[in-house]
């Protein structure tokens, strides 16, 4: 068996072993869908779709579920998670239009500016950085800027004025999204910095022949042509941002609330709560609290979801991309 692996394959066997490979992995992830979804059921039969608005105090409706019997009514598992959901797309969103830009102008400097010791320097850094653990980030998070934004941003006026609503601690929706700009920032460098290594050199000597400057060189010739590995980037950190917990739960303030923005720059300052972040803090009522079991699995239903509408757009966005895609 051994002599016989040793052997070199050939090229028919390859083919059906990467093929088999390929065909268990999407086997075990329709699966895992399916398993999440029937597990979800009882949420959406409950309740349709109007879960995912908004009504009602979505802490209460926790409360309900955990304290709901073994066979709990049809009342158990009422739900509105609108708070977690905005909660969500705002943490991901800010995080990624604050990525998006940083990641691009870092690899520009990277590989068209920084000498080559430098260059190599701060790649391995970049993806150094890029596989930190999350809860590395969370416990910096907690012992660094969380008591810095308490103790030096926050205003007595500010806490003063949300005393009755929701309570300022430092934990909250600036940190979380500063801290998941930085993780998610190394991936998008790393990406783009290789796509942009993979640009011919011929591309810029012609630019400079023609007697283009550098600087808009770069910007007509290179980043032009690596928009398809942009895009991809954004939409693998927007998906890395949607399903982080860990540093979320954290740093966010853990509160079932609704950052307003009508309340001026308090708004940075309040707590929030995620999907993925729910998940986690409710993970000790997955075992006997039937309502609140399903209601957590409709949230990675949704988060999976999310994931498949963003990987989609992210096709369509590419493919009138392609034409100004490197091939090798």
């Amino acid at each position: 068996m051994l002599a016989r692996l040793r052997n070199p394959w050939t090229d028919h066997r390859a083919e059906r072993t990467l093929g088999a490979v390929s065909l268990l992995v999407c086997l075990f992830v329709i699966l895992m869908v399916a398993f999440v979804a029937v597990r979800a059921w009882p949420t959406f039969e409950h309740n349709g779709l109007s879960w995912l608005g908004p009504g009602g105090s979505l802490k209460v409706q926790f409360e309900n579920m955990l304290d709901a019997p073994t066979h709990p009514p049809a009342s158990a598992y009422h739900l509105r998670a609108w708070p977690i959901i905005y909660g969500t797309l705002l943490i991901t969103s800010l995080a990624v239009l604050l990525a998006l830009p940083l990641a691009v102008l870092s690899a520009i400097f990277i590989v068209e500016l920084a000498p080559t010791r430098l260059r190599r320097t701060m790649i391995r850094v970049v993806r150094l950085l890029a596989s930190v653990p999350s809860v590395i980030w969370g416990l910096l998070g907690i012992l660094v800027l969380v008591p810095f934004v308490g103790n030096h941003l926050i205003t007595n006026s500010e806490r003063i004025s949300l005393e009755g609503t929701v309570q300022l601690t430092g934990a909250g929706l600036a940190v979380a999204v500063v801290l998941l700009t930085l993780m998610i920032s190394p991936i998008m460098i790393a990406l783009i910095c290789d796509a942009l290594g993979t640009v011919p050199g011929a591309w810029r000597e012609g630019a400079a022949a023609l007697g283009v400057n550098r600087l808009r060189a770069i910007r007509a010739v290179t980043l032009r042509a690596v928009r398809p590995a942009i895009v991809a980037a954004t939409v693998l950190a927007t998906a890395r941002a949607l399903g982080e917990a860990i540093m979320i739960s954290m740093v966010s303030g853990s509160v079932f609330f609704s950052p307003r923005p009508s309340d001026g720059v308090a708004f940075l300052f309040e707590p929030v709560r995620t999907l993925a972040s729910t998940i986690v803090d409710f993970r000790e009522g997955l075992g006997g609290a039937p309502a609140l079991n399903s209601t957590l699995y409709a949230f990675a239903l949704l988060l999976l979801f999310s994931v498949f509408v963003l990987s989609l757009a992210g096709y369509l966005v590419k493919l009138p991309l392609r034409k100004y895609q490197v091939r090798g």
